[in-house]
């Protein structure tokens, strides 16, 4: 198997889990929190989505999806492209709520479309090419794949586990 294959492969995982977590959720179940400091299955693949669509957009040089304002539009996700969810707090967690789980699992979907487009033409070269220089050692593009496929496989199950736990009460 090629890398880029193999690749492909990894994070094509993502929107299944995705998919199951969200797949048929009202509003309610989408921002359900055990206890208020949780994080809701909208804000797990919201955050696993800007996080996939900045960094792989930093890699491959192009523009983030979440840059065309008609996805904040469509989700009813009111933050800017330089939010990714980093740093967000109980109360930020709360307050995003998408307008649907369409639009929500939408989004997602363009994101790994654009993933996978990228991904095709991953070779070793590319793999190895530093894209950032203030760590020591410096990022190359294949530790920072490894880093967004990590970030996002754990929210993926983290929206899996809370989909349980809602299934369940």
């Amino acid at each position: 198997m090629e890398m880029s294959g193999l690749l492909i492969e990894a994070f094509g995982r993502i929107p299944e889990l995705v998919h199951l977590a969200t797949n048929g959720l009202a509003t309610a179940g989408l921002t359900y929190r055990p206890e208020p400091g949780a994080n809701s299955i909208a804000w797990l693949v919201w955050h696993l989505s800007r996080v996939q669509d900045d960094h792989i957009a930093e890699i491959a040089g192009t523009n983030q999806l979440w840059a065309d304002s008609s996805w904040a539009n469509r989700t009813g996700v009111n933050r800017g492209v330089a939010e990714t969810g980093y740093g967000d707090n109980p109360a930020d967690v709360a307050a995003l709520v998408p307008t649907s789980v369409e639009a929500l699992v939408a989004y997602h979907n363009a994101v790994a479309e654009f993933t996978t487009q990228y991904l095709e033409s991953v070779d070793a070269s590319e793999l190895d090419r530093i894209i950032d220089r203030s760590y020591d050692p410096p990022v190359s593009v294949g530790v920072r794949l490894v880093s967004v496929f990590s970030d996002n496989i754990q929210h993926a199950g983290q929206a899996r586990y809370l989909r349980g736990m809602i299934e369940r009460s």
